[in-house]
């Protein structure tokens, strides 16, 4: 088990047993989820957007339009925090105060760097594609050189991180216990409905492998088509 250093940053303060640095429940926060947010401060503003993300080895990848504020910012050296969050349940006490929810959560903080040359932006968009819809890769249309060059992709290593888990029941105050009120959590699953098909698909087009039985990242017992 490799455990990251926490840094002032990362230290995990309010519910610390709930904390943890390991690498290996990290990187399976981040792979099993389908997006993750990122935040940052432009001209003083500080801004959150959500956005598609894939993990190859030990950095975490997101992509856009070159003219998205966030890539230019980010690719200018401004420093990030990438957030990653599972709501696994909703956790009912017998008091108010005592509810809350089950979840999985990662924050990872630094600096982005651009990935430049076509042949590296190919390989981490094709893990991205594949992390999304495992497959569609080899059945899609490789992007244009035009197309590449509108895209950025920026690249965070996964070295100040934490995750912090909350699982199980209600905890409450022991005299709340003999309250008549039912207590417990509801678990919340994330799944993927039926494929609908373009309204221009053509005729006697099958739907594609990577489609047919599609699960989201979280459902899969694969390594969701990223690597390391």
């Amino acid at each position: 088990m490799e455990e990251l250093r926490a840094t002032e940053r990362t230290r995990i303060r309010r519910m610390p047993k709930r904390g943890s640095y390991d690498r290996a429940l990290i990187n399976s926060i981040i792979d099993q989820a389908l997006f993750c947010h990122v935040g940052f401060v432009h001209e003083g503003t500080p801004f959150v957007i959500p956005t598609l993300h894939v993990r190859v080895g030990d950095r975490i990848y997101v992509h856009g339009s070159a003219a998205s504020r966030m890539l230019r910012t980010a690719a200018g050296g401004v420093p990030m925090c990438v957030t990653v969050t599972h709501i696994d349940g909703i956790v009912l006490a017998r008091s108010a105060f005592h509810h809350s929810v089950n979840y999985r959560s990662a924050v990872i903080l630094g600096v982005a760097e651009e990935v430049v040359g076509d042949a590296e932006k190919n390989r981490v968009l094709e893990a991205l594609v594949n992390h999304v819809v495992p497959g569609r890769w080899s059945e899609a249309r490789p992007p244009h050189p035009k197309e590449l060059a509108a895209t950025s992709v920026l690249g965070l290593p996964i070295t100040e991180a934490s995750a912090k888990v909350r699982p199980g029941g209600p905890v409450d105050d022991e005299e709340d216990y003999a309250l008549p009120v039912w207590a417990g959590n509801i678990p919340i699953r994330l799944t993927a409905g039926a494929p609908i098909p373009d309204e221009r698909l053509g005729p006697g087009v099958a739907i594609s492998p990577s489609v047919a039985g599609y699960r989201l990242p979280g459902e899969r017992g694969d390594r969701n088509g990223t690597s390391g």
